[in-house]
């Protein structure tokens, strides 16, 4: 690879570029592979990966590759948006997570993907590939959709213009469906999305919104299916959330600024606030 196409690329760019090649398998990665991946010359990485090893950020294992370091994941834990709606809702999770014994997940957005910040799950819960700081598109899920829903009107234009594509089917959603998708879920407070795929199960998911009424994050449990009772998920889910959010009224969560603007639509009046 010619090293000028990169040359431009501010340091800390290329430097992200490097850690972003980790994936969720969680495997060491050698130079070539983090070469490879990152699309920047094996030079280049060499002196990235020597910085890198050297603040922390990432660590070089015994057989010569390399792993997510310590001090990243340190760093991680101070994020406000993340931490913070963490305090507030893990209590409320573990009550639903005794009651279902499966996936409590709470997500946050971010861009156009739904961010897990949180997961509670068991040996026998339904298999999924879930993990903490995991993303997803807001489309594919019901925590995405949850978010998306309650998002603003461009945030919503701008995931149904793009490329809609099931996961992890790779099956193509029909933007019109996903548009009345959503309006169903903004009229009634919870989105309900099921799939065969790794494992058969649903998803039931609600909002969780700040002391303004704002729409901060989504919280969902996932069972197997067929033979679970929605209606029930349902009740339990949004009895959840509003106690999240009352938690979050009293004591408001770090990292959503005020002057941000409102995703919601009208959230705060429904049963679930």
């Amino acid at each position: 690879m010619n090293e000028t196409k990169t040359i431009g690329e501010p340091v800390l760019e290329r430097a992200f570029r490097v850690l972003r090649t980790f994936g969720a398998e969680r495997r060491p990665l050698s130079l070539t592979s983090l070469s490879a991946r990152s699309g920047l010359p094996k030079s280049t990485v060499l002196r990235l990966t020597r910085t890198l090893v050297r603040l922390g950020a990432l660590e070089r294992c015994a057989e010569g590759g390399y792993t997510i370091g310590l001090g990243l994941w340190e760093l991680a834990t101070l994020a406000p948006r993340a931490e913070g709606l963490r305090v507030r809702a893990f209590p409320f999770m573990r009550e639903l997570h005794g009651v279902t014994g499966q996936h409590v997940v709470l997500s946050v957005l971010d861009g156009v993907e739904a961010v897990m910040t949180e997961l509670l799950s068991a040996p026998d819960a339904v298999r999924m590939p879930y993990r903490v700081g995991s993303r997803s598109p807001l489309y594919a899920t019901a925590q995405g959709q949850c978010l998306l829903a309650n998002g603003p009107a461009t945030l919503q234009e701008q995931v149904l213009a793009g490329e809609l594509l099931a996961v992890p089917e790779n099956v193509p959603t029909c933007p019109q469906r996903l548009r009345s998708r959503l309006a169903a879920v903004r009229s009634e407070g919870v989105a309900v999305v099921s799939c065969a795929v790794p494992e058969a199960h649903t998803a039931v998911s609600a909002p969780v919104v700040d002391h303004r009424g704002q729409v901060i994050a989504s919280l969902a449990v996932v069972v197997r299916a067929p033979g679970c009772n929605v209606p029930a998920l349902r009740t339990a889910v949004m009895a959840t959330c509003h106690a999240v959010n009352q938690s979050i009224r009293t004591s408001p969560v770090q990292g959503f600024p005020d002057d941000s603007p409102s995703p919601g639509s009208g959230i705060a009046g429904r049963s679930c606030g």
